[in-house]
């Protein structure tokens, strides 16, 4: 396919086209998807995740700057939420970083969530695959602004970057499960407001609580406004690079991905099968009977079962 090449060669309008289709899941976007598969090399993606608020997009403008210093090729994914009422997304991400559309060495990308759960969207490992084969080394994806159940970054980053601010909450609050755990690294941002080092005492009280570390994240503070600590910040996270590439860890990391995204594939198709089913005059009444006690859901569910692996 000829975007497939252009692509191949740095092309940064064939790189937005390319995740337009598979974002809008247009005729042939699969195929697309199996042949850019095989052009990845490998690129290193980064999650940055935290509360809404937390400064996660000026923190990634300052990251990707550093990193393009050192002459480093970078992607962001800024996922936005979807409006369940008019269906739209603001995607304001690409206006705190509106500077970077102006370096060649880094894509922007914003996408909305569409309804789906997790703090991504559901086109994120595709659009991660596309800036992957187009040659990004560094892939940055912020997420939403997470609850504590969106967890999904940790199945998609190898290494992710938690943002915490001051304020947010007593101590149970910094502690509470779900999203405390999944930080590789943490970052106190707006260290400049009150309360930001009783914050990172609390999340260090928090990682002691766990004895045997394989790599104990760090913790550290910065002010994303003026760049302060994102030198430390960016050592953080290339010392988590380097541990896991010593002992072997993100091949594994890479597997489970793989895992996943399969596992999300054959969802995906068995949804889209039930649909087509239930649409169906038969599955219909069915259905409509279950309103006057003739059938139940329980057994209706069961022959719709039964039609799909059939």
């Amino acid at each position: 396919m000829d975007l497939i090449k252009k692509l191949l060669e740095g092309n940064k309008r064939a790189c937005a086209r390319l995740i337009s289709i598979i974002e809008n899941e247009q005729e042939g976007y699969f195929n697309i998807l199996k042949d850019i598969h095989k052009n990845t090399k490998g690129a290193y993606v980064i999650g940055m995740t935290g509360p809404p608020g937390a400064g996660k997009s000026t923190l990634t403008d300052k990251l990707v700057k550093k990193l393009r210093e050192d002459g480093k090729k970078v992607g962001i994914i800024a996922i936005d939420p979807t409006s369940p009422f008019s269906k739209g997304a603001i995607l304001g991400d690409r206006i705190r970083m509106s500077d970077l559309n102006l370096d060649p060495g880094v894509f922007i990308r914003s996408m909305g969530t569409r309804g789906y759960l997790g703090g991504l969207s559901k086109a994120t490992y595709g659009a991660i695959k596309v800036m992957d084969a187009y040659g990004c080394d560094y892939i940055f994806v912020e997420t939403v602004g997470v609850g504590q159940s969106e967890v999904d970054i940790v199945k998609t980053a190898d290494t992710t970057v938690m943002v915490m601010v001051p304020g947010l909450g007593d101590d149970i609050q910094a502690i509470k499960a779900g999203v405390m755990e999944i930080g590789d690294v943490f970052v106190v941002n707006k260290a400049d407001k009150e309360g930001a080092k009783r914050t990172l005492l609390e999340i260090e009280m928090m990682l002691d609580f766990k004895k045997d570390w394989i790599f104990r994240p760090p913790v550290t503070m910065a002010v994303a406004n003026d760049g302060s600590g994102v030198d430390e910040l960016i050592k953080n996270i290339i010392n988590h690079k380097e541990h896991q590439e010593k002992n072997d860890v993100l091949k594994s990391k890479v597997l489970q991905r793989n895992k996943s995204e399969i596992r999300e594939i054959i969802h995906r198709k068995i949804e889209d099968k039930i649909q087509n089913i239930q649409n169906e005059k038969e599955v219909e009444d069915m259905i409509i009977k279950t309103l006057s006690k003739e059938l139940d859901p329980y057994t209706v569910s069961e022959k719709i079962f039964n039609k799909i692996i059939k």
